[in-house]
């Protein structure tokens, strides 16, 4: 088994195919668990964001890839063509620069790496991670920390929350003249619910499925905010003209028919919705009625245009950074690998210094001159720590090179001499 990485993300694969292998929250812990202890693998985490579904393993790549066909009830071929599969290395490069933000659909956002970090926490409580990607993870973090503390990778970007008010302020003259539906009460829908309290709209609302936690998140807000039961959206959905929502739901929460009553109660005044769940929550369908503009988290591309150059130029700045880490860390990994045969030849040497030193001993007690002794000494080390180098290359004879080479180099001799 070796450290591995299978997944699909925006720029691989559609909503339709990214929202089919998604893993539900709650889920995660049954699933990574399974995983982790399945034939596919021996240490897992999986990352499940609106944008990626990805399982960094130790473990065996098409096992891994069967696995979470099997688990969604996909056909494996029907997955495959959406798939990036990466061996050791690339896993480290690629879980560095996810973490910083250079693969995300908005270069630099920060929430990724928050995301990481719990998909680290969730496995840790299920028991499958391990050293190997105990180590990956940790070095992980700090890279995050430092690439976006010494470049403006972070400073540049337009997260996801920014690029929501302006797709809005596409729509409508003024966020401060709107009335705002929130649809969940999770972390996306609370950083854009910040970014849209700023703009002081005339209304805010949070609809949840319990009270308490809509509450909890309007009492965050900068300005007044009102909770709502996820079960009033039928009565209350006409009132909003901005409607964003991301919820954990595995079925749509708003369908075409609610939206068409809504419109037909505005009397067609024009609504923004903007779907930012995997699965999604709301139908595809709203998008075909002629005042509903209905946008997905796919959509996204076209308005995180603005400041690109700033944001290339810090990107290639952290790519540079990557590199130079994944170099370390790999360095670091074959440093490990070599550990366990330091610490056996230590120990073979410090036999064999006890056992001559022990003789030594023994002639001293009966008399022998000093002198006599340690030159015994002397000679009897030197021939038990050559014993096993010289016997290996009289036996392997001058055919094989690359143990005259490495002899040689240990030894710093001139190996033609």
């Amino acid at each position: 088994m070796q450290l591995t990485a299978v997944g699909l993300n925006h720029q691989t694969a559609p909503l339709s195919i990214r929202e089919k292998l998604a893993f539900a929250a709650a889920a995660l812990p049954e699933a990574v668990r399974n995983l982790a202890h399945s034939a596919a693998a021996g240490e897992a985490v999986i990352l499940s964001t609106c944008n990626r579904t990805e399982l960094y393993c130790v473990g065996d790549t098409e096992q891994i890839i069967d696995w979470l066909a099997q688990y969604h009830n996909i056909p494996a071929e029907e997955i495959r063509p959406y798939l990036y599969t990466f061996d050791s290395s690339e896993t480290v490069r690629h879980a560095f620069r996810v973490a910083c933000g250079l693969d995300s659909m908005v270069l630099g956002e920060p929430q990724i790496l928050g995301q990481i970090k719990d998909a680290v926490r969730v496995a840790q409580e299920q028991g499958s991670l391990s050293s190997h990607l105990n180590a990956l993870f940790q070095k992980t973090f700090a890279v995050a920390k430092e690439v976006r503390t010494d470049t403006a990778v972070g400073e540049n970007s337009v997260s996801m929350a920014a690029a929501s008010v302006k797709m809005a302020e596409q729509i409508f003259p003024s966020v401060a003249d709107l009335n705002v539906l929130f649809i969940g009460a999770g972390e996306m829908i609370e950083l854009v619910a910040t970014y849209f309290a700023a703009k002081h709209p005339k209304r805010i609302a949070v609809a949840n499925r319990t009270l308490p936690r809509a509450q909890e998140l309007c009492d965050k807000l900068s300005v007044d905010a009102e909770p709502r039961l996820l079960n009033e959206l039928p009565d209350i959905l006409h009132e909003y003209d901005v409607v964003v929502s991301s919820t954990a739901s595995q079925l749509p929460l708003v369908g075409k028919g609610m939206v068409e009553r809504a419109l037909k109660k505005r009397h067609n005044l024009p609504v923004f919705l903007l779907d930012l769940a995997v699965p999604r929550d709301i139908e595809a369908e709203v998008g075909e009625l002629g005042d509903a503009y209905l946008y997905t988290v796919d959509d996204m591309m076209g308005i995180v245009q603005n400041g690109k150059d700033a944001r290339q130029k810090a990107a290639a700045e952290a790519e540079a950074m990557v590199e130079e880490k994944v170099a370390e860390f790999t360095a670091w990994q074959k440093s490990r690998q070599s550990v366990p045969l330091i610490r056996a030849l230590r120990d073979e040497g410090e036999r064999a210094r006890r056992q001559v030193l022990e003789n030594a001993m023994k002639q001293l007690a009966k008399g022998a001159s000093p002198e006599e002794v340690l030159e015994r000494l002397s000679v009897q080390l030197t021939n038990k720590l050559l014993h096993s180098p010289t016997r290996t290359l009289n036996k392997a004879g001058s055919e094989n090179s690359d143990l005259v080479d490495a002899v040689a180099q240990i030894y710093h001799l001139d190996k033609h001499g």
